[in-house]
């Protein structure tokens, strides 16, 4: 009997499941990954192609940080998703991960404070919502990690395009081909810096209280709904995360006001990193299920699942989609893995994950790749 409810519970993550206008085959997500691998012209290219569909049978995949504009880099070989040339290298991606029959968005991103002179044009510095400087890293090619440049604060009649921004790169990745767009409005980067109190310190009607601090994300939110369709649209949150050294006073009050405020939209899905982003989920005291409360439409959860986890969070209605990062690196088949509880693979080196070529990105073997290679060393003479 306990043997045949666990099966019963299992099976929920195994189910289909609709994210607004998107069919999804199950319910587990591989989420975005930076790897910083594109190419010339910050176009993804033939091994982002084979990663991608490497990963198809994720109900979903949210491709990774993508820059809505130039001045929104802040790490080397990030791709974006504003020139006819990028576009083009994306629709070769989605073009692969369809014929796979999979579902993929790409997340939007304007680093703001989280970046360097040397992305930015002639050396200026990169741009936040106050003049405060992340006490953070950023990738650049050929020195590694370096520390975060000194950001200049946004000028009102800048916003505008900011927003706007927004707006165009999420219309070229319909023309790419992706099913949809994920806002990044977590880690740190521009659209969680103003929302935070640690690191928006404006006096005018983007900061100070959260209200002002949210007009940002909900204005993005609005103008790229409009643009794509909110059924076409996810935002990320992490409200306790202090990535990109991102901090707030009160970040139950916050986040509780900014999901209520995209309560509305009829978005595809929100999609929240509990705790601290690659580390512990209870850093900080936080109530998910009273944020959960604030909004109607399908919930999406973050950081440190596994399989146990994902199975009891999906059964218990706590979410309604999980979205794994690391486990996705290591294991392209990784619903396959999960669904027969069969074994992971481990993650190659950490100088694998952020640049370099096919390795450490599109060599992880599957499982039936590892079960031949098993057999085969069983049936070699000794």
């Amino acid at each position: 009997m306990k043997k045949s409810y666990e099966t019963r519970t299992a099976r929920a993550l195994f189910q289909p499941a609709e994210a607004g206008v998107m069919k999804l085959a199950n319910r587990i997500v591989m989420a975005p990954l930076t790897r910083n691998r594109a190419g010339p012209g910050l176009v993804p290219g033939p091994f982002a192609v084979e990663y991608y569909a490497q990963r198809a049978t994720a109900g979903l995949i949210i491709a990774e940080a993508t820059q809505i504009s130039a001045q929104a880099q802040g790490y080397a070989n990030t791709p974006g998703c504003y020139t006819d040339d990028q576009v083009r290298g994306w629709k070769a991606v989605t073009d692969a991960v369809h014929a796979k029959g999979g579902t993929i968005v790409v997340q939007l991103w304007h680093t703001g404070r989280v970046s360097h002179t040397s992305f930015q044009k002639d050396g200026q510095a990169p741009v936040g919502p106050s003049a405060i400087r992340a006490r953070t890293k950023t990738f650049v090619a050929n020195e590694g990690f370096v520390d975060a440049s000194t950001p200049r604060a946004l000028d009102l009649k800048e916003i505008p395009g900011i927003v706007e921004d927004f707006r165009y790169a999420s219309t070229c990745a319909i023309e790419a081909g992706f099913d949809g767009v994920e806002l990044h409005g977590a880690h740190g980067y521009l659209l969680d810096a103003f929302l935070r109190d640690g690191t928006n310190h404006r006096t005018d009607a983007y900061g100070g209280s959260i209200e002002n601090r949210s007009r940002l994300l909900l204005e993005v939110v609005k103008t790229c709904a409009e643009a794509i369709g909110a059924a076409r649209l996810g935002v990320r949150l992490s409200p306790v995360s202090t990535a990109g050294d991102s901090r707030d006073s009160n970040p139950q009050a916050l986040f509780n006001h900014v999901v209520k405020g995209l309560n509305p939209f009829g978005l595809a899905y929100v999609h929240v990193v509990e705790g601290e982003t690659g580390g512990p989920r209870y850093t900080i005291p936080f109530d998910y299920p009273a944020l959960h409360a604030c909004f109607d439409g399908v919930w999406m959860v973050n950081n440190g699942y596994d399989r146990k986890l994902a199975i009891d969070a999906v059964a218990s209605g706590r979410a309604d989609l999980v979205s794994f990062g690391r486990l996705f690196i290591a294991n392209p088949d990784l619903v396959e893995r999960l669904r027969e509880n069969a074994p992971l693979n481990p993650l190659m080196g950490q100088e694998t994950f952020y640049g370099g070529g096919a390795h450490g990105y599109t060599d992880y073997p599957t499982l039936e790749q590892s079960r031949a290679a098993t057999d085969a060393s069983e049936l070699a003479p000794v």
